[in-house]
This record gives structure tokens, C-alpha cells and sequence, in this order.
């Protein structure tokens, strides 16, 4: 299911409709919610406050962003606020796939610099947590590919940073060269880790 650093384990937190899965890398995790289908289609309950508090999402959500990526190997991130401004997400797709990823930025984590990868597609209906302290971003692999995203803080400028997705000290497999990825040019002169500075 995930990529990353290893596989979930089997261990899951269960309320209502939702489960969390654990990732080995403490911090973020994948979420999945049941879906009912029938003969018109299907129905999910995406969120829940109640059920994601009692899987250990008790965070408030304060802004709703969404992104349409018209092109397969469209790179966004790796994307992040800095205090006091820090962001979690709540990150699913809404059409088409994606690769995402989660990289620790917290100076204390025994984690830090490594991370964690999930496909998120509409089909599977998977989300990703990725609470503050992390570098988040993905890349398509399918055209027109939507994806929404829940945050804890508001878009604050003077907070926001970037880390460039490719540096080999990250280690992530992207499942595309360098040279294929569509990038912003933000995203293009982001620094490496090395570079960063502190920033949790």
C-alpha cells in the first residue's frame, strides 16, 4: 500500500467509518473511509470531527485548497510553513492519482530527513495526514489530476517554504527522471535539506 520507508503495519485506529494505518515513521497517517455503494453510485463520508479526533486527527481545519495538475508527472512540493504559522493537511484525490509524500522536518525526530509515500487515487479513496513538522508534496501519474486538501493554518506568506523535491539526501522515488517533472518555478530554486536551515 504505502512507499516510502516500509510498509504499514498491521496495526489501525478505528472510528466509525474511518481507519487510520500507522506509518513506521511517527507522525503521519493513512486514512481510509468507508465507502457505500449502490446501484446510482457511491457515497463517503470524507470527514468527520468526531472520528478523526478518535483516530488522532483532533485538529481544526480552518481553510479548504484544491489543485487541478493538467499533466501526468506534474511535481508540486516539497511545500511547508514554518511557525508560528505551521500547517498540517489533510491531503485525497479527487480524480486521478497521485504519488504522495511526506518528508520529517522536526530537528528532534530520530526520523528526521526520511519519509513516507502513499498512491492516493480517486479510486482508492485514501487520504494522507501530514501533520506540522513535515515537508508535503506529490507528482501525478495521471493527467487532469484533481487533489484537495484540508489545512490547520491559514495561507500565511511570510511562513511559507519549499524544499527541493529531488535531492538525493531525501532518497524518494519519484518514478519519474528529473527532466520529465512539470514544476513551477518556485518549486524549481527550492533548497536542498542541507541548505534549509532549521525549520522545526
Amino acid at each position: 500500500m504505502p512507499e516510502g520507508i516500509g510498509p504499514v503495519p498491521p496495526e489501525a485506529r478505528r472510528s466509525g467509518n474511518v481507519t487510520a494505518h500507522p506509518f513506521p515513521l511517527a507522525g503521519p497517517l493513512l486514512v481510509s473511509v468507508r465507502r457505500f455503494a449502490d446501484a446510482r453510485g457511491v457515497f463517503t463520508e470524507t470527514y468527520s470531527r468526531r472520528d478523526f479526533a478518535a483516530i488522532g486527527i483532533p485538529d481544526e481545519f480552518v481553510q479548504d485548497n484544491q489543485s487541478m495538475s493538467v499533466a501526468s508527472g506534474t511535481v508540486r512540493g516539497l511545500h511547508f510553513q514554518i511557525q508560528p504559522h505551521a500547517q498540517g493537511k489533510l491531503v485525497r484525490v479527487l480524480r486521478g492519482r497521485v504519488l504522495d509524500v511526506a518528508v520529517d522536518l522536526r530537528a528532534a525526530s530520530p526520523s528526521f530527513g526520511q519519509h513516507v509515500a502513499a498512491e492516493l487515487s480517486a479510486e482508492n479513496g485514501l487520504m494522507m495526514w501530514v501533520p506540522p513538522g513535515f515537508a508535503h508534496g506529490f507528482v501525478t501519474r495521471e493527467p487532469e489530476t484533481e487533489v484537495a486538501y484540508k489545512v490547520t493554518a491559514l495561507y500565511a506568506p511570510d511562513c511559507d517554504r519549499s524544499l527541493a523535491w529531488d535531492d538525493p539526501a531525501l532518497a524518494i522515488d519519484w518514478g519519474l527522471a528529473p527532466a520529465e517533472a512539470v514544476l513551477s518555478d518556485k518549486d524549481r530554486r527550492a533548497p536542498r535539506l542541507a541548505d534549509l536551515g532549521p525549520a522545526f
